[in-house]
């Protein structure tokens, strides 16, 4: 497979987008990144998948599959050699990787941490007596 063929399949997926992250191509669903080629030159894929599918992946074809370098891969990011990768293989992939990008945005956002209070809604400590 090619940089092309990457390119032709991921945007074969239900509500796929090129884009572009950092001067590298990438496809998004929902706004949100499940495969790039920003490792193109050295001939690989990227997947945005889990550490525990990374692992199954990597243990079902090792030739095909491996993790991206550092805390990336360490997070599931995971190359696939392009050259190596049939179309089955390379479709199921990236269909794995949009799959889990696509049940990622149907969950709620995480609620953000509630401000501070302004000082001026703050009660004031209590005094301190002194016993003396």
């Amino acid at each position: 497979m090619t940089p092309s063929d990457f390119s032709r399949i991921a945007l074969s997926l239900e509500g796929a987008e090129a884009s572009s992250h950092m001067g590298a191509p990438d496809f998004r669903v929902g706004g949100r990144i499940f495969a790039t080629l920003a490792s193109e030159s050295q001939g690989y894929g990227n997947l945005m998948l889990t550490p525990e599918l990374q692992a199954a992946f990597i243990a079902e074809a090792p030739a095909i599959f491996l993790p991206v370098g550092g805390s990336w891969g360490q997070n599931g990011a995971t190359h696939i050699r392009l050259a190596e990768a049939t179309e089955d293989v390379l479709l199921g992939a990236l269909h794995t990787a949009w799959r889990l990008r696509v049940e990622k945005n149907q969950k709620p956002a995480k609620k953000p941490a509630s401000p501070a209070r302004p000082a001026a809604s703050r009660k004031p400590a209590p005094a301190k007596s002194r016993n003396k």
